[in-house]
């Protein structure tokens, strides 16, 4: 089954975006100008068979948890077991191999499937990556930053947006691209892919680690940047957690702070908190807002209906999320390839 996604602004629960003769803003939206929902954990063999359905859902996020096995030097990719792989993604490199090699595979594999259904759907709308990085990298077994960069482009190539892609050879951090909203449209993003990294739930609680996976990817866009190599970067490193104001100003040296765009946090603690999110649509930054499901009133989390979808959707959107997720991997691609206009 291929995804499908629709343009459209709700008024109330749902309405179709119009799109107004002579006004290019409203009909070809920039990535900065939307919201749309993604799948918590969409490598979990009970939420999809295999991960090329995943990519089949319509959703706009999908999330992978993986972790760096410094004694075999692999990317694993599991909920809860860091020496071992248990996910959907199959030993499948080509299209015709998809929906039913077996199982259980590593990184690499997850990415052979992405590129394998990519040539099924080259013109698909643009779909994020959130990698939750568990226990961090390990830069000192092989399994740092640049081992990551150079994965995801041996393996998916140029279907991938970039860091570089944003700047545009004109700005000179992630932070003035945004700012500028140098984002492409949607339109022109169809077949890409792109990767946001975010600090793991292991790495977190470990008290001899405090050189967490946004800090440590932030040193290296600011590197890569000063290197001249910034075209190698493959991800955006986000802000985790939510808060009011600024969080980067409290967290981060100043050096990096201009390197992150993407911030990723509950959506109940902004909105039940009556935090002031326009920050982060005003400066075109991108806003994950996570279990969209506890926002109050809660909906299901896992087969709420499609209306409660579509209002929680508009809500978050008014709230200036750019992307809201839950574990509705039951919706149809109708549901989940809801995209609207921000807030």
């Amino acid at each position: 089954m291929r995804g499908v996604r629709r343009l459209a602004v709700l008024a109330g629960a749902a309405a179709l975006l119009a799109v107004v003769p002579g006004n290019a803003h409203a009909a070809e939206p920039k990535f900065s100008e939307t919201t749309a929902i993604g799948t918590h954990n969409a490598y979990e063999k009970a939420k999809y068979t295999y991960f090329a359905q995943a990519l089949d859902s319509g959703a706009s996020l999908l999330e992978l948890d993986v972790y760096v096995d410094s004694l075999t030097h692999r990317w694993r990719v599991s909920h809860s077991n860091p020496l071992g792989n248990d996910n959907n993604c199959e030993a499948a490199k080509t299209p015709g191999e998809l929906y039913g090699k077996s199982r259980n595979q590593d990184l690499g594999s997850c990415l052979d499937n992405i590129a394998a259904w990519n040539q099924l759907h080259p013109d698909h709308p643009p779909i994020v990556f959130k990698v939750e990085m568990k226990m961090g990298f390990n830069d000192r077994a092989g399994l740092g930053p640049d081992e990551f960069d150079t994965l995801v482009a041996r393996k998916l190539g140029n279907s991938v947006y970039k860091p570089a892609d944003l700047l545009g050879g004109t700005h000179s951090s992630l932070d003035a691209a945004a700012r500028a909203n140098a984002w492409p449209t949607r339109d022109s993003m169809r077949g890409k892919f792109l990767f946001e990294l975010i600090p793991g739930t292991v790495e977190q609680s470990n008290p001899f680690d405090s050189y967490w996976t946004d800090e440590e990817y932030g040193d290296h866009l600011r590197d890569l940047y000063a290197a001249g190599r910034i075209g190698e970067a493959r991800a955006f490193p986000a802000v985790l957690g939510a808060g009011n104001g600024d969080p980067r100003t409290s967290r981060y040296d100043a050096s990096i702070r201009p390197w992150f765009v993407f911030f990723d946090g509950d959506a109940a603690t902004y909105v039940n908190n009556g935090y002031d999110t326009s920050f982060y649509s005003a400066n075109h930054y991108i806003l994950i807002a996570t279990g969209a499901d506890g926002v109050s009133p809660a909906i299901s989390s896992t087969n709420p209906t499609d209306a409660e979808v579509a209002a929680r959707l508009s809500l978050l959107a008014g709230k200036h999320a750019s992307l809201i997720t839950s574990d509705w991997a039951a919706k149809p691609a109708s549901v989940l390839g809801s995209v609207i206009a921000r807030g």
